[in-house]
């Protein structure tokens, strides 16, 4: 036989910086399910995992879809039905100046083809910090080096508006607005951001998969309706505010000036053809669920203001924690207060040691970028009250026990 040599098969450079936090973390917890305990997740924003549930005519959907034979390739862009009814949700958000819409698998995968399709070697986008790890993660894949403006904690997470102008440069393509710590852009904040790309030639990349998970009577203001003039692609799905993330259904929708956005949205175009298509029989869903009942959202605002009162409540009576109060979404994202050691204890071993002594698992604010200086960690606040309140008391203890 001949002889062979076994050498290390290395993955490519590039992917070095590569994390997630949300998930990485899953290797400590199997450290400690295989001792027996059981953790409580609370890292993860899947409603499924806990006492949401599927809108019954949504589900229908799909499975007519696949008893009628809808479960070969779809067109890329996806079916007729779905564009027509996200074209619809635009209209409802006040979105004047729609240019195209296309469905993808999920919201990750909007991400990354509007990324893909815009960012050369050696230019950049700015993302906020903290930010959701997907965005720096797709960067990273891509060889783009990161460019994060700050989000001021004193001022309610909005972004810094001095930041982003420090942090722009020639090269700079695009701004991503998103939060993960559940707070809402001003209306004056989006009209001053949209300034800033009008000024500098910007594509705005707008978040907005948790718009009807709103916890305050403020109604979301969505960022195209503000600057139809601005090219912009604003994210949406069905994940969380149909509460089934593993369809994996997510859409662009296209707005701004027509001429400026056409080469752009050809070449979102060609990626969109070379992966194929998103999941097909799902997409039959989409259109019940935007154009349909709405019912369920009515009890998923309640669940999650309750729950979001008592997140607020422990943070603010807790020693050493301190948050701003969440209005959308359902995470929360408390500042702790370590005592001075040295060397200083990190929010990454403090998230590990949680997980191995008291069996919760939240997740390190690094994981998400934080200012110099300043330790975090998110929380889904998913959860019962009954399991939650077990689960802030195991925190607190910890907290007492170690500092």
């Amino acid at each position: 036989m001949p002889s062979t040599q076994a050498r290390e098969v290395t993955a490519a450079a590039r992917l070095d910086n590569v994390r997630y936090a949300i998930r990485d973390l899953a290797c400590v917890a199997d450290e400690v399910i295989q001792q027996g305990h059981k953790v409580l997740p609370l890292n993860v924003g899947d409603p499924l995992n806990f006492d949401f549930k599927t809108p019954p005519h949504i589900i229908e959907a799909a499975y007519k879809a696949m008893r009628d034979g809808k479960n070969g390739y779809a067109p890329s862009p996806g079916i007729p039905q779905a564009l027509e009814a996200i074209r619809g949700e635009a209209v409802r958000k006040g979105i004047t100046t729609v240019r195209d819409v296309f469905v993808t698998a999920g919201v990750s995968e909007t991400v990354d083809l509007c990324i893909s399709a815009l960012v050369n070697p050696g230019e950049d986008i700015l993302t906020p910090k903290p930010d959701y790890p997907l965005y720096s993660a797709v960067l990273c894949k891509l060889g783009i080096a990161l460019n994060a403006y700050d989000l001021n904690e004193d001022d309610a997470w909005q972004p810094e508006l001095a930041d982003i102008e420090r942090k722009l440069t020639a090269l700079t393509r695009a701004i991503v607005l998103i939060n993960p710590t559940g707070s809402l852009c001003s209306l004056a904040m989006l009209e001053q951001i949209a300034e800033i790309a009008r000024r500098n030639n910007l594509v705005v990349f707008s978040d907005e998969i948790y718009d009807k998970l709103i916890l305050e009577d403020t109604p979301h203001i969505a960022f195209a309706s503000v600057a139809p003039d601005v090219p912009c692609i604003t994210f949406g799905g069905m994940s969380k505010n149909y509460l089934v993330p593993g369809w994996r259904i997510g859409w662009g929708i296209v707005s701004g000036d027509a001429a400026a956005l056409k080469p752009y949205t050809e070449g979102i175009h060609r990626l969109l053809r070379a992966r194929l298509c998103a999941n097909h029989p799902e997409q039959y869903a989409i259109n019940p669920a935007l154009e349909g009942p709405q019912d369920h959202l009515i009890e998923v605002q309640r669940k999650l203001r309750a729950r979001r009162d008592l997140t607020q409540k422990w943070c603010e009576a807790t020693p050493r924690v301190s948050c701003v109060a969440p209005r959308g979404a359902f995470y929360a994202f408390p500042r702790i207060r370590f005592p001075e050691s040295d060397p200083p204890e990190s929010d990454e071993v403090f998230v590990k040691e949680l997980i191995r002594q008291k069996h919760v698992m939240v997740v390190h604010g690094s994981g998400f970028g934080q200012k110099p200086g300043t330790q975090h960690f998110r929380i889904v606040f998913l959860p019962d009250e009954e399991t939650l309140t077990k689960a802030y008391a195991s925190i607190g203890d910890f907290i007492q026990e170690r500092y």
